[in-house]
């Protein structure tokens, strides 16, 4: 299957595809963007391999069968001073108030050039603690965090990409209770993902049901049952999806560089446990396009692509450490003293489909073993004979390094190999979640998740004006449907609702097996599993070898993004597209007279209902007063934005009460209204109220009343006026023309 679907079009259009600084595009067609790639990263080759290296790393590309990420096929060869690299793990965080602020500046220039970053609070004193000097208690890690949140908040609104941050704290810190209810409230930390460090010692703790010390700097606080303090963590998973899990001991055990760096925080997503200044390099080889005879009783992995890819995807990889830019000068210094790469692969599930195998089965688990020891081996091999050409990375130490016990399970050729030549890369493999790369190349399965949705439909502008329903459909499925028409899917094709935990447990221990960092993915479990089973599944993850454990079952703080049709859509699209508008919508107009104004502001909620309850879908703002125009639509539209997306959208309303008006507040109704923004913000709220979507937030009580009228929907995109307008990584885009505000 050649056939490139319009989406994988419209996704190189909106991120990938080079244009100029007036938004006229510099690219004809995707061969351009792989040309301008493959040849920014065969330059930093000598000048007698630049060719050779440049056909080499373009063929790899051509055809989907290497899908760096996106950083890489946006950045490289731009002339554009950004970084290639995806995420980084920051600075250890000292515990006195210049450094905890230093940490912060640092934090807002890596987040400003886009990358995600993630941050151990382990080392800043708990709460209640006394701070010597200034005769004052310490606020803890969690109110510190809070300071990053309105950070990235502020980054987001001057205009840079939507913020990503990871915060872990140890298993053992006085203030665990806390971090692990933090996000009960569903305003607070919305742009963290929060992880437990959990070490082997509280595991062995929680299976003999010892007491377990909480300590900080050599004194204990307090003591707890381990049992108790694991099961606050899975209720709190159970009920609001955070926080996971990281296995950290397992983790500093399992590193290559275990003898010069012990790792105490991972990138937002996960998948790369990173040391202080670590940074996230990541490209996928995609499975899918590797198999011969699809659907046929020889259907197999061509084995000899793959070593070819492989080889071909480290030294590009390689390239990109001494081609990309760094946000700051410790992170290009870590990097380069290291050379870490996160190869994994994509389009797992649609390989094993395409193989007539059932994902989750016991020959898919054989497979996905075969496959990615494959993956390992040709990659560790290929960075030996890089190390052979232009030396290992400079922290290389070859008697500890092969001692690793990640090390010796490596074939002997391999071991025999780095034993002679060294070996250029520290770590080589990881699995990223590649979403929007997956339907970048075909709407393939996301890293090794299974098939999320068979399809789905998205509506796209006619030249004339109408619309049409255009189906968006999996890598494989489509496949099937060209081979076999309307012949219905056999019982080999699977969706994630349709395994059990168990499954999705036993394919992450394989591939953790032949991982050199980690893995991210994510456990999809229905709603009414029970608390114990719930529990179970990170039991088992953690006797069967896994870094970690991330789940998601839907509930009442993120929502149900697992249930309606627009709702898989999104997920397929790696969380980006909106859900589908229908005809007719139920909803309440509400008139607010803002006493500066002459005219009065109407504001119209309308709503969509999915399992019985409605939730919010749309905002629309209107009054005769033309001087707030310009931000009631960009509100309008930005608002409706995030509803359309689903999950959780409560926290709106704690955004816009929070803002201040320098001008000063109003007074309305007896109550004090700091700006006409948090006026909207209580409209809304009561809105989510009367509807039973949320109770009244305990955080900042109502502040105006309102009354009611009628409903008036209008248009979202301002190019073509589709309902197709999404925000997306801090810009607008519109999943049916493909404006974008961005350029």
């Amino acid at each position: 299957m050649n056939q490139v679907p319009a989406i994988a079009q419209q996704i190189w259009d909106m991120k990938y595809r080079l244009k100029g600084p007036d938004g006229a595009p510099l690219e004809a067609t995707v061969q351009d963007t792989w040309r301008r790639v493959a040849r920014a990263l065969a330059a930093v080759e000598a000048p007698e391999r630049r060719a050779e290296s440049e056909a080499a790393f373009y063929d790899a590309l051509d055809g989907y069968g290497f899908v760096p990420a996106g950083r890489i096929l946006a950045g490289a060869g731009t002339d554009r001073r950004v970084t290639l690299f995806n995420c980084f793990v920051m600075g250890t965080i000292p515990d006195d108030m210049t450094g905890i602020f230093d940490q912060l500046k640092e934090a807002a220039l890596t987040m400003q050039q886009g990358g995600g970053i993630g941050y151990d609070f382990s080392t800043l004193r708990p709460r209640g603690a006394p701070v010597k000097g200034v005769g004052a208690d310490a606020s803890g890690p969690v109110t510190f965090m809070d300071v990053w949140d309105s950070m990235c908040r502020a980054i987001m609104s001057a205009g840079s990409r939507r913020g990503a941050m990871m915060a872990t704290l140890r298993c053992d810190h006085p203030d665990i209770e806390e971090f692990i209810d933090a996000k009960r409230d569903p305003a607070r930390l919305r742009n963290f993902n929060l992880s437990v460090l959990v070490t082997d010692a509280f595991m062995d703790a929680v299976d003999r049901d010892l007491p377990w010390d909480l300590v900080f700097d050599g004194r204990t606080y307090r003591t707890v049952p381990a049992r108790g303090l694991w099961e606050r963590i899975m209720r709190g998973t159970y009920a609001y999806a955070e926080p996971g899990v990281i296995f950290i001991d397992r983790i500093n055990r399992l590193n290559n560089l275990h003898y010069c760096e012990t790792i105490q925080a991972t990138n937002p997503c996960g998948e790369q446990p990173l040391p202080p200044y670590g940074a996230c390099l990541l490209g996928s080889i995609n499975l899918a396009r590797l198999v011969v005879q699809p659907f046929g009783p020889e259907a197999r992995l061509d084995g000899e692509r793959l070593k070819s890819l492989v080889a071909t995807a480290v030294r590009m990889m390689d390239n990109v450490v001494d081609a990309s830019n760094f946000p700051l000068p410790q992170q290009a210094q870590e990097a380069r003293a290291k050379r870490r790469i996160g190869l994994g692969v994509t389009g797992l599930a649609d390989a094993l489909a395409l193989c007539r195998v059932r994902y989750g089965s016991e020959e898919s688990l054989r497979l996905t073993g075969e496959w990615l020891a494959a993956v390992r081996r040709e990659a560790y091999l290929a960075s030996t004979a890089l190390a052979a050409e232009k030396g290992p990375f400079p922290l290389f130490d070859r008697e500890p390094f092969l001692a690793g016990e990640n090390v010796r399970t490596l074939d002997p050729d391999v071991r025999a190999a780095i034993a002679e030549h060294g070996i250029r890369n520290a770590l080589l493999t990881s699995i990223a979640p590649t979403g929007t790369i997956s339907l970048f190349a075909g709407n393939v399965s996301s890293g090794i998740e299974p098939i999320f949705s068979f399809a789905f439909t998205r509506a796209v502008l006619m030249p004339d004006g109408s619309r049409r329903e255009e189906e968006v459909v999996d890598y494989a499925v489509a496949a099937w449907r060209e081979s076999a028409g309307e012949e219905a899917l056999p019982d080999w094709f699977v969706d994630a609702g349709s395994l059990t935990p168990h499954e999705h447990v036993a394919m992450q221990a394989v591939a953790q097996t032949y991982v050199d960092s980690s893995i991210s993915k994510t456990i999809n479990l229905p709603e009414t599993i029970g608390f114990d089973a719930f529990q179970d599944v990170y039991l088992e993850a953690w006797r069967t070898g896994c870094k970690g454990c991330t789940t998601y079952r839907p509930n009442e703080v993120t929502g149900a993004v697992l249930t309606a049709t627009g709702a898989k859509a999104a997920a397929a699209a790696g969380g980006s597209l909106p859900m589908a508008r229908p005809e007719t919508l139920p909803g309440s107009t509400y008139k607010i007279k803002w006493p500066e104004s002459d005219h009065a502001i109407y504001i119209t909620l309308n709503d969509i209902v999915e399992d019985g309850r409605r939730r919010p879908f749309e905002v629309f703002i209107n009054s005769k007063n033309m001087e707030h125009y310009a931000w009631t639509v960009a509100l309008t539209r930005m608002i409706s934005a995030v509803f359309r997306r689903g999950g959780d959208v409560a926290f709106v309303v704690e955004e816009l009460k929070a803002v201040f008006d320098p001008r000063g507040g109003q007074w309305m109704g007896g109550r004090y209204v700091p700006s006409l923004l948090a006026a909207i913000g209580d409209v809304i709220e009561r809105h989510m109220v009367e509807i039973d979507f949320m109770a009244t937030s305990p955080r900042t009580p109502r502040t105006a009343d309102v009354t009611h009228a009628g409903l008036a929907p209008v248009a979202q995109c301002p190019k073509c006026g589709s309902a197709g307008l999404l925000h997306q990584e801090g810009c607008d885009l519109c999943t049916v023309c493909g404006y974008s505000k961005c350029g």
